[in-house]
């Protein structure tokens, strides 16, 4: 019987099927931080119980640590206590931990790809949603709660319903200018923040077979965004050649008995998806969200559309009221909205390539006078390579502020905070109200448009920087 990935994946890792209910779903690796784990260690002792599998646990420090100074004390008192009972349950249980000074440390969804204990065929879960990341490499990758977290410690295992399988095929070649956080938010603009609701999303298509590894990664990580479960991608040759050599990759005759089994996770040509979208590759523009959900996007260029043109009485109204947070008015261009703030960084767009990408803008330039701009690497590793390439200098030399690793100003947890009533053009993932800070005003983007709107002091099409 044909099978679409996802169904070889999660068949070949259901424990048990429970009679009208859900697959007692077994997991390869469970990532964790110090966010959503506190309460799910304090279960585990409540309860007796011990960590089952430590050695397929790996933690790190992300949410909540300071992009400067990081050898120095953490000054706010809750952020600190989160790093220290992340440390303190790390070391009861046994778990490797990848804690501030690390050089292993960083962004949880950075650095499990990077490292190669992401591997294709795998499930993956963390307690954050954008664990869909993993996916990108050929992985079942979902977020979960603090009391699955619990369960996972301690079972290895979560129940879990089997998805529905949607297929999302971007075909052709990208235009100038347009990389692969454009193709997620025009996808996500078509299909709104639900449209995915219930599926695990495979993407495929030529335009997607040609992104690099880090960009796949960047599209699975946003496919939460429009209320998918997780994203993946078939694994192929760029796959195999991003995890060979890695510190965790499996090495020598492992390396070849696992790349063959790898090579066997497709959906077979005559699989069945639930639901199936085609994209044309050359109808995607350089995109920007003016809304407060990932779903309210548009092509740089373009106009706010009116809230009168929607027929829902209720989408209707949310959509006056995102614009009414914004600051926005309907039937106006986007594109000379001035700005205040740029945030390149977050465990969508916190890679090397994605600094290069920006790097690569700004050379030569300097920064608008009066944005600030912030570079925040993903990981430890990505700010050494960066520093090895003169990227660093690139960026400090333009007038950005080019940090240390972790989540920084992706959300309003820690000190890199974007002002009240401010704009930031932000390569992040969600532009909530408050997200970034309360009252904050974010525009999603690619590093591109991130780096041009920095250049420029407004929302900028990085095509006039290209033609």
């Amino acid at each position: 019987m044909a099978k679409t990935l996802v169904d070889k994946i999660w068949d070949r890792h259901v424990v048990r099927s429970i009679s009208g209910g859900p697959d007692v779903l077994y997991i390869d690796r469970h990532y964790i931080h110090e966010v959503t784990t506190p309460q799910a260690f304090a279960g585990l002792r409540q309860r007796g119980l011990p960590v089952l599998r430590p050695a397929q646990v790996i933690a790190t420090a992300d949410h909540n640590v300071p992009t400067e100074n990081q050898h120095l004390p953490i000054r706010d008192a809750l952020s600190r206590l989160q790093v220290e009972e992340l440390v303190r349950n790390c070391a009861e249980h046994g778990i490797e931990l990848y804690g501030l000074g690390h050089p292993y440390q960083g962004i949880v969804h950075v650095i499990g790809p990077e490292l190669g204990i992401t591997q294709p065929g795998m499930t993956l879960v963390c307690g954050d949603s954008h664990t869909s990341t993993h996916g990108a490499l050929g992985a079942i990758a979902f977020g979960i709660g603090t009391s699955e977290v619990e369960m996972v410690l301690a079972t290895q295992c979560l129940l879990q319903a089997r998805p529905k399988r949607m297929r999302i095929r971007v075909e052709g070649t990208l235009s100038r200018g347009v990389v692969s956080k454009d193709i997620i938010l025009h996808i996500i603009a078509q299909l709104g923040t639900g449209g995915a609701t219930g599926y695990f999303v495979e993407f495929a298509g030529t335009a997607i077979r040609a992104l690099s590894m880090e960009a796949r990664m960047t599209v699975c990580n946003m496919s939460i965004e429009m209320g998918a479960r997780g994203g993946l991608v078939a694994p192929d040759e760029t796959t195999f050649a991003y995890l060979e050599g890695r510190p965790f990759a499996p090495k020598g005759a492992e390396w070849e008995r696992s790349l063959a089994g790898w090579k066997e996770l497709y959906s077979d040509a005559d699989a069945v998806f639930d639901k199936e979208l085609l994209i044309d590759a050359a109808d995607i523009e350089p995109m920007i969200t003016y809304g407060t959900n990932p779903g309210l996007g548009m092509a740089v260029g373009g106009r706010i559309p009116p809230a009168d043109s929607i027929p829902d009485p209720g989408e209707r109204q949310g959509l006056q009221k995102a614009l009414n947070y914004m600051g926005l008015n309907s039937g106006v261009p986007i594109k000379g909205l001035p700005v205040q703030n740029v945030f390149i960084g977050s465990c969508t767009n916190a890679r090397i390539e994605d600094l290069r990408l920006a790097a690569g803008l700004v050379r030569g330039r300097r920064k608008h006078e009066g944005v600030r701009a912030l570079v925040v690497p993903g990981s430890q590793q990505v700010a050494a390579q960066a520093v090895a390439e003169g990227l660093d200098r690139i960026f400090t030399e333009a007038g950005f502020e080019f940090r240390q690793a972790g989540c920084s100003a992706c959300l309003g947890m820690n000190e890199d905070k974007v002002p009240a009533g401010e704009y930031c053009v932000s390569t992040s993932n969600r532009n909530f109200e408050g997200r970034q800070g309360a009252g904050a005003r974010t525009l999603l983007a690619s590093p591109l448009t991130a780096a041009a709107a920095a250049l420029t002091g407004m929302v900028t099409d990085v095509r006039e920087f290209l033609s």
